[in-house]
């Protein structure tokens, strides 16, 4: 028989917000973080397919180390960050919050 704890409560609703967190990445971002990015373009990033891709190639971010440069400028700070992207490539909300998760989850792996 289970007896409710408060601390039993708070392990297991850590532990689902956990999965649900990380069960949310795709799989593009996971291939991403999983390795240096070395010469990948722009559309192995996550949140970026090829409308918002081609988008960015035509400002001159080609490659996704070019946009973790801009993403450096701005002090990994998110909310920069999103709009810079919003302003640059017409990202909504769904795809800015992918490609920043995937560039500062990189950067914690790496840099």
């Amino acid at each position: 028989m289970f007896v409710y704890k408060p601390s039993y409560r708070k392990s297991f609703l850590a532990a689902f917000l956990y999965e649900a967190t990380m069960s949310s990445t795709s799989q593009k971002h996971k291939d991403f973080v999983a390795e240096p990015m070395g010469e990948k373009s722009v559309m192995a990033l996550a949140g970026i397919g090829e409308v918002l891709g081609r988008r960015l190639e035509e400002k001159g971010f080609d490659k996704a180390y070019v946009v973790l440069g801009q993403f450096l400028v701005l002090k990994k700070d998110e909310e920069l960050f999103r709009e810079w992207l919003k302003d640059t490539s017409g990202a909504n909300s769904k795809q800015q919050g992918d490609c920043y998760g995937c560039l500062k989850e990189w950067c914690d792996s790496f840099l």
